[in-house]
């Protein structure tokens, strides 16, 4: 699984930090990591919480990554950045047990995390035990078991009703805020990384034309 970080301006100078604990332990599982910045609050492409989201639909709708890991102070801002995006179903994530129901419950394809509110003593720990809950684990198994095939039913339905709330991923491209899509796309190894995994040709030549 190709799973992309993005980290946006208030918490960059975490970034280290968070990187670290998601190689840590989504490397040994076999998952590939993408740091998508910001790498340090100096960075010269800055990225707003709502750019967050943008960047985390364009990833995810591209197919260059397969799962976000994203946040900001309180995580709040960033979740409902991405859940205004077509096809991305993003999970509130403090500790490891919001992690292992988001997981089974849930099988979304993105998190958001706080990096500031409750982020002290031992952060880094809670960061790899909440990946780790995330990742060790196929996801939708269901908790409990034995209602698995109602989350699963449910999933169903959302995935139904966010079709049915937004329009697809070009054209949010085409309507929003050029300026601002611009700057979520902005970052020193975005075309490293997004035009070799992206296998959404559509959205590769939009944004190759901005």
């Amino acid at each position: 699984m190709k799973i992309a970080l993005i980290t946006e301006n208030s918490q960059a100078a975490k970034n280290g930090i968070i990187h670290d604990a998601l190689t840590t332990v989504a490397e040994p599982f076999g998952h590939q990591v993408f740091n998508y910045g910001m790498y340090s609050a100096d960075d010269e492409a800055s990225l707003t919480y709502v750019m967050n989201g943008l960047l985390t639909g364009i990833l995810l709708n591209s197919r260059a990554a397969d799962f976000v890991v994203t946040g900001c102070g309180t995580g709040m801002g960033s979740m409902l950045a991405c859940n205004s995006m077509p096809g991305v179903f993003c999970g509130l994530v403090i500790d490891p047990t919001d992690a292992f129901l988001f997981s089974q419950i849930n099988a979304g394809n993105a998190i958001s995390m706080p990096y500031a509110k409750g982020f002290g003593w031992a952060a880094e720990l809670n960061l790899q035990d909440c990946y780790r809950k995330l990742f060790e684990n196929e996801p939708g198994l269901g908790y409990p078991k034995e209602r698995a095939e109602v989350m699963k039913k449910n999933r169903g339905i959302l995935t139904d009703l966010k079709q049915a709330s937004c329009h697809d991923m070009l054209t949010v491209l085409k309507n929003v805020d050029q300026n601002l899509l611009r700057a979520a796309i902005a970052g020193e190894r975005f075309a490293e990384y997004f035009y070799p995994n992206s296998q959404d040709d559509a959205i590769s030549e939009y944004l190759r034309n901005l």
